[in-house]
């Protein structure tokens, strides 16, 4: 969950500027929360630690909470595959975003608020599920008969909202927008392999690529794989996605109108080519409220219907209110402290190591997130490995991974070893709500318990943006915390960004091994050695830590008791879950805690 949370909507790479490695996003995923001071951080820390411990659950998958529990983090809580089913259609529903998109142009939609509108009215060639398996979706096959081809048969009787019908032309011209460096595309990453996008076929498009790519594909059921008419992108051009031109795609949503500042709003595609997520309320007004308590009292008002990434300071609240319900649900979002020096201080592995042993994971879960979440034991989910590691040789795999738990004397002694004490360690962030702040403070202290001197360095929300994207705002910065979740479910796209030389390498660590693992398991077609090989990578990172994981949370979603019939998952940035928001029946959903 990452994302900005100031008024002014954040990217992750400039326009025009094409990215040299993969994904994500990261910011600091802050939108959401209420900011506090740094001098409130302590206090916040204990009131939020008692808050967790009141959270309960009602259905789903339990995840036990306590001491005694697997988390050990105090709360318990559970994760909603689907809330209860629709009794009916709506008119209209409201739903909040923390900013205001930028654009909704496929190509630059990078992040959470335009994701989240566009995933309802754009789609791909294939599709994200909530379980985060992916199916069929504009391509109604798919095959690749070489190891370098990728074969897409365009699926027919499909309408654009303008009336006009989805063809392999239309196709071509929105891949290879990824290609072109005049449009910079944010996703020219999983395009850096292709050699060239053709029309094979009347209703048949082929990607060729220059090197075998186990990715490739599956980045088709995100934002790289959307579908636009291609008289649109001619007739739009430099306008294409602003707020007067909008967009023209086959989504179960149309785009209507947007004003700048206030709102943007869908309306019901009748033409939907899928009677399984024909949209069941009539339109979506989605409004940019930035400040997070805003947010929440208009959630409990009933000024707004629903939104996902409900604030964690506001869990227990939400969990008791007659307003409606919170849910849980499936994520692939890790918290991590950024290495962004490896020539300084922390250019030491033994160091990062002392430091990582030094933070009380545990104790920001319980004061960051409300006890939501587990400490992480990787720079991925167990989300990542679905379908590439059953539930037994997973478990293997973690467990030999290194782990590095709360022990601070340990830790200050295997600093001390490196001969660091004394040093400073530069720790960047920006005021931006209270969960950011309470991690701030607890990485300092570990560095203090360590024999290092911390220099906490607030900055601006843009300028905390510029440490994603402008290698000089890194310049005298030794961390930095993202939220970095991933858009397809497969650990590479991850461990793919930490190659030498990739754009999201923010420390430029370089390791040949952990280069050359990743480069086996993205060219390997056999399932097994591909995922033998990118535990392989996952194994040195852990070792190596180029960034230090802390820890990861579900995502979270409010309904108001007006609408019912979402599934909470991380999916909601690429697949059309508003479609499935309809009005809540008697009995069907009540109001109040959930889980």
């Amino acid at each position: 969950m990452s994302t900005p949370t100031s008024s002014t909507p954040r990217r992750t790479a400039p326009r025009r500027t094409a990215r040299t490695g993969s994904a994500r996003r990261t910011l600091l995923a802050v939108s959401s929360r209420s900011a506090v001071s740094s001098r409130s951080a302590v206090s916040a820390l204990a009131a939020l630690s008692a808050l967790a411990l009141t959270l309960t659950a009602c259905s789903g998958t339990a995840h036990p909470g306590g001491a005694g529990g697997a988390s050990g983090t105090g709360a318990a809580y559970r994760l909603t595959a689907r809330t209860p089913a629709s009794a009916g259609g709506l008119d209209s529903f409201t739903w909040s975003l923390f900013a205001e998109p930028t654009s909704i142009d496929y190509a630059y939609s990078f992040d959470y608020p335009p994701n989240t509108v566009l995933a309802n009215v754009c789609e791909s060639l294939l599709r994200w599920n909530p379980d985060l398996t992916t199916s069929p979706g504009l391509a109604s096959a798919v095959a690749s008969p070489t190891p370098t081809t990728w074969v897409y048969t365009i699926r027919g009787g499909v309408h654009f909202h303008d009336g006009t019908v989805l063809t392999a032309d239309d196709v071509v011209a929105s891949l290879r927008r990824n290609l072109d460096p005049n449009v910079g595309s944010d996703w020219a990453y999983p395009y850096r392999n292709v050699k060239s996008v053709d029309k094979t076929g009347p209703m048949q498009v082929t990607v060729t690529l220059n090197t075998p790519d186990s990715t490739f594909n599956k980045y088709m059921a995100a934002s790289p794989g959307t579908v636009e008419s291609a008289a649109t992108l001619r007739s739009d051009g430099k306008d294409y996605g602003n707020p007067s031109k909008g967009v023209n795609c086959t989504g179960p949503f149309a785009f209507s109108s947007w004003t700048p500042g206030q709102s943007l709003v869908l309306t019901r595609f009748d033409g939907y080519w899928d009677p399984s997520l024909r949209a069941r309320s009539k339109q979506v007004k989605f409004v940019f409220l930035s400040d997070a308590t805003a947010r929440v009292n208009a959630f409990r008002t009933g000024e707004v219907d629903g939104g996902w990434m409900v604030p964690p300071d506001s869990y227990a609240q939400l969990a008791s209110s007659s307003a409606g319900r919170l849910y849980y649900g499936q994520n692939t979002t890790v918290a991590d402290e950024v290495v962004g020096n490896l020539k300084g201080v922390l250019g030491s592995a033994d160091v990062r190591r002392a430091l990582l042993m030094a933070i009380d994971r545990k104790g920001i879960i319980k004061a960051g997130v409300a006890g939501v979440g587990d400490v992480a034991d990787s720079l991925v989910t167990r989300n990542n490995w679905n379908g590439s590691l059953s539930g037994g040789s997973l478990d293997a795999v973690l467990k030999a991974l290194p782990a590095y738990p709360y022990d601070p004397p340990k830790a200050r002694r295997l600093a001390a070893k490196a001969g660091v004490a004394g040093q400073k360690v530069v720790i960047a962030t920006s005021p931006l709500d209270s969960q950011t702040t309470i991690i701030t403070q607890a990485v300092a202290q570990a560095a203090t318990a360590i024999g290092l001197k911390p220099e906490i360095d607030t900055i601006s929300s843009d300028k905390y943006t510029a440490l994603f994207t402008d290698p000089a705002a890194r310049k005298g910065v030794d961390l930095f915390l993202t939220f970095w979740y991933t858009s397809i479910t497969d650990p590479l796209d991850m461990y793919g960004s930490l190659r030498t030389g990739a754009f999201s390498n923010y420390g430029n660590w370089s390791n040949p091994q952990f280069d050359a693992a990743v480069n086996q398991a993205v060219g390997s077609a056999d399932p097994a050695a591909r995922a033998a090989a990118a535990a392989k990578a996952q194994q040195i990172a852990m070792d190596q830590l180029p960034w230090l994981p802390l820890y990861t949370e579900p995502v979270s979603v409010f309904l108001g008791k007006r609408i019912t019939g979402v599934q909470p998952s991380i999916d909601y940035l690429y697949y059309p879950w508003a479609a499935e928001i309809g009005a809540q029946g008697s009995g069907s959903q009540g109001t109040g805690a959930q889980g």
